[in-house]
């Protein structure tokens, strides 16, 4: 029975795996994927983490990632060891409207009813905007291998994990407890970041999180 103020197995191999593919650590990151796969995390579910990883810390680093992965598999596969596949992702309807469905998704995880009007930074540069709207938050969120829980607490170990991010961080540790995450269990995310990742990217994450905290209970 899952402890409801921990992450299960699973997610805290999302956490780590996510963590160690954003900083490109791929000596830490090898082992990580192994774990993941014996906590059950299926290959897909795996190639779905690193390949949304991109749009976060760039192709190289999700390059990385898959090729290390590929590199374990063939490992695991010479050992006779046969890993889950996995499910492939639910066809999308070809006439979905992908800035509308991004800016709802993005809503959602920002826990606005209603899509708010354009930031000074969408004014500014509505192309990044529309890429993130219709592709991120479209293209990508809506492949349903990873739930939206899924893929935000793969997003907030990969921001924690990286510098200059704490802005987006802010959003994202947000997003995550608006898909149902607790705060318990975001306290233990900061607990598996500080055990199995960086104890500074721990620190600096949980500085975050208590601020965040704070806003959401007032």
């Amino acid at each position: 029975m899952k402890n409801e103020a921990q992450l299960d197995d699973k997610q805290q191999s999302i956490v780590v795996i996510a963590a160690f593919t954003a900083n490109g650590d791929l000596e830490k990151l090898k082992p990580a994927l192994g774990e993941g796969l014996d906590a059950g995390l299926t290959i897909n579910e795996i190639k779905e983490i690193l390949v949304q990883l991109y749009a976060y810390a760039g192709f190289p680093r999700s390059l990385n990632g898959i090729a290390t992965f590929m590199a374990v598999l063939d490992e695991r596969k010479a050992r006779g060891i046969t890993d889950n596949e996995g499910r492939e992702a639910s066809h999308l309807p070809s006439d979905l409207n992908r800035d509308a469905y991004g800016a709802r998704v993005r809503a959602d995880l920002a826990g606005q009813k209603e899509i708010p009007q354009p930031a000074a930074w969408q004014k500014f540069s509505p192309l990044a905007d529309d890429f993130l709207k219709q592709h991120l938050f479209a293209d990508i969120f809506a492949r349903d291998v990873l739930t939206h829980q899924q893929r935000e607490l793969a997003t907030i170990a990969a921001l924690a994990n990286m510098k200059g991010t704490a802005g987006q961080l802010v959003f994202h540790l947000n997003a995550a407890m608006n898909t149902g995450l607790t705060e318990a269990e975001m306290r233990n995310f900061i607990t598996v970041l500080h055990d199995k990742v960086d104890e500074t990217s721990a620190k600096n994450a949980e500085a975050v999180l208590v601020e965040v905290l704070k806003k959401r209970t007032k």
